[in-house]
C-alpha cells in the first residue's frame, strides 16, 4: 500500500505541459476543504525545474501562500524565466485558480561547484525510526475523531521522536524531531527527490509552534494555515531513505507562529534547511 501511495504522489507531481511555460496540476481525490500547501509548493517547484537546464539543481526557494486552493479543479502554474546566468538560473512561478493567484514561488538553481564546507551537527541520542510507531499506529486511538484523514493512504511515512498524542494537553518543549521518508521507492531523479521533500516539509513544521501552548492541530478551536515557506538545499539526499526533520519554534505572536527545520540524512549530513511562518488563530465560539 505504501508504494501505491508513493506512485500516486509521483503522478501528482508529474505536471501536464499545456503551453510554453504553463503547466497544469491536479489534486488527489480526498475530502479536503483546501489544497495541501506542500502539494502546491512541490508542484510549483516541478514547474520551475522543467524550464531549467538539468545541470542546474535547486538550491533555494521562497514562497507565499496567498489564497486557499480549491481541490476540485486543476491548478495552473505560470513560469516566468527571470534570469539564466552562467552559474545560476532564477524562476518565478504563480499558481492560479479561478483567475486568481493562490500561491507564488521564486526558486534559484545553481550549477554544482566546489567550495568551503561545514554544517551544524545532527541531534544525537535519537531512537531509530524502525523502533517508532508509524502514523496509523500512533494515532489509532483518535481514528474516529480524525475520520477520513486517518484512513487515507499516506505517501510519506513519519515517525515522531518526542511526544505522544496524549501529551498535547500540556505545554511541551518548543521542538520536535521527526523521521520521515517516502513510503516506497522513488526513481533516480534528483529533481523529484527535491520536490518530494518540499511536499513533505509542510506536513509537521507549523504544528511545532503549537507545542508550548497545550493545544494540538486536532483542536477544532485552532485554525492553521501556512503563510510563507523558504527552503535551502545544501547537499544531495534521497527522499525514500530515512531523513531526520529537526524542528523548533523561536516565536509565536500576533496570531502567527514561526518554525524552523533542519533535514539530515540518516548518516548525519545536513541536506536541507526550512523556515515557515503560519497563521495560528484561536476560533472562540
Amino acid at each position: 500500500m505504501g508504494q501505491e501511495a508513493v506512485d500516486d504522489l509521483i503522478r501528482l507531481l508529474d505536471l501536464e505541459s499545456i503551453e510554453v511555460n504553463i503547466f497544469r496540476g491536479r489534486s488527489p481525490a480526498v475530502a479536503r476543504q483546501r489544497v495541501f500547501g506542500g502539494q502546491v509548493a512541490g508542484q510549483a517547484l516541478v514547474a520551475a525545474a522543467r524550464t531549467v537546464d538539468p545541470l542546474r539543481t535547486v538550491h533555494s526557494l521562497h514562497a507565499y501562500f496567498l489564497r486557499p486552493g480549491d481541490p476540485s479543479i486543476p491548478i495552473l502554474y505560470d513560469v516566468d524565466r527571470i534570469r539564466d546566468g552562467r552559474s545560476f538560473a532564477t524562476r518565478r512561478v504563480v499558481a492560479i485558480q479561478h483567475g486568481r493567484a493562490i500561491f507564488n514561488l521564486q526558486a534559484s538553481f545553481h550549477v554544482a561547484e566546489a567550495g568551503f564546507d561545514h554544517q551544524a551537527p545532527m541531534p544525537t541520542d535519537l531512537p531509530d525510526p524502525e523502533s517508532l510507531p508509524d502514523f496509523k499506529q500512533r494515532w489509532a486511538a483518535w481514528a474516529e475523531l480524525m475520520g477520513d484523514d486517518y484512513h487515507r493512504d499516506r505517501p510519506i511515512d513519519t515517525r515522531n521522536c518526542d511526544w505522544e498524542p496524549a501529551d498535547r494537553t500540556r505545554p511541551l518543549p518548543p521542538y520536535q524531531r521527526v523521521w520521515l521518508r517516502a513510503d516506497g521507492v522513488l526513481p533516480d531523479d534528483p529533481v523529484l527527490h527535491a520536490c518530494v521533500v518540499t511536499y513533505a516539509s509542510d506536513m509537521t513544521l507549523l504544528d511545532t509552534s503549537l507545542l508550548p501552548h497545550a493545544v494540538g492541530a486536532l483542536d477544532d478551536e485552532i485554525f492553521m494555515a501556512s503563510l510563507d515557506h523558504a527552503m535551502w538545499f545544501h547537499r544531495p539526499f534521497r527522499a525514500d531513505d530515512w531523513l531526520l526533520y529537526a524542528q523548533d519554534t523561536p516565536s509565536a505572536s500576533g496570531g502567527r507562529g514561526l518554525a524552523r527545520g533542519s533535514i539530515y540524512t540518516r548518516d548525519g549530513v545536513l541536506a536541507v534547511s526550512v523556515v515557515q511562518e503560519g497563521l495560528i488563530r484561536v476560533m472562540r465560539r
